[in-house]
């Protein structure tokens, strides 16, 4: 296994959209990638992690919200829907944003339909920390970052804060 480069904010990879997994793409590779992520989602440490942040433009997320690192979760070409309108706000972190948090607005209880490692279909329902996380994925595989759904000038702010730390 290899750690992996995770791509930081405001990088402009993060806002490529993820391409769905095919039933040719589950090869010794995509596993390979599968523990790449997992390994450096570890080592970093957080909680999530998908693959556009490591430049792999895929649907292709791992989580692990358990405190002992021992309920690993993958999910290929995941799809969303709320299972009730009730929201919740949650303080969010990112590996691509590092050392900032903000509390995000996000369903409650979800229903999450994706494959598994292997291409087997799995569907789970899910709520708070859980939930969250993979809402926060997903969002990425779309191109969206945490941040966009802070202000404007919050987000002008943390784009300049972090174009400044990359240079230095």
């Amino acid at each position: 296994m290899s750690l992996l480069t995770i791509l930081e904010y405001p990088d402009p990879r993060l806002r490529t959209k993820a391409t769905p997994l095919v039933a040719a793409d589950f090869t010794a590779a995509l596993q390979q990638q599968i523990d790449d992520m997992f390994e450096t989602m570890y080592e970093a440490p957080g909680i999530g992690l998908a693959a556009t942040q490591v430049d792999f433009h895929k649907q292709l997320i791992v989580i692990d919200v358990s405190e002992e690192k021992n309920q690993p979760w993958v999910l290929i070409n995941p799809e969303l829907t709320p299972l009730e309108p009730t929201c919740e706000l949650m303080q969010e972190g990112c590996l691509s944003v590092p050392e900032y948090t903000a509390d995000i607005e996000r369903y409650l209880r979800i229903k999450v339909t994706s494959l598994d490692r292997h291409g087997n279909p799995q569907e789970f329902e899910c709520e708070g920390l859980l939930a969250h996380c993979v809402q926060h994925e997903c969002d990425h595989l779309k191109g969206i970052v945490f941040v966009d759904y802070l202000s404007r000038l919050k987000q002008e702010r943390l784009r300049k804060k972090y174009l400044k730390l990359q240079k230095a």
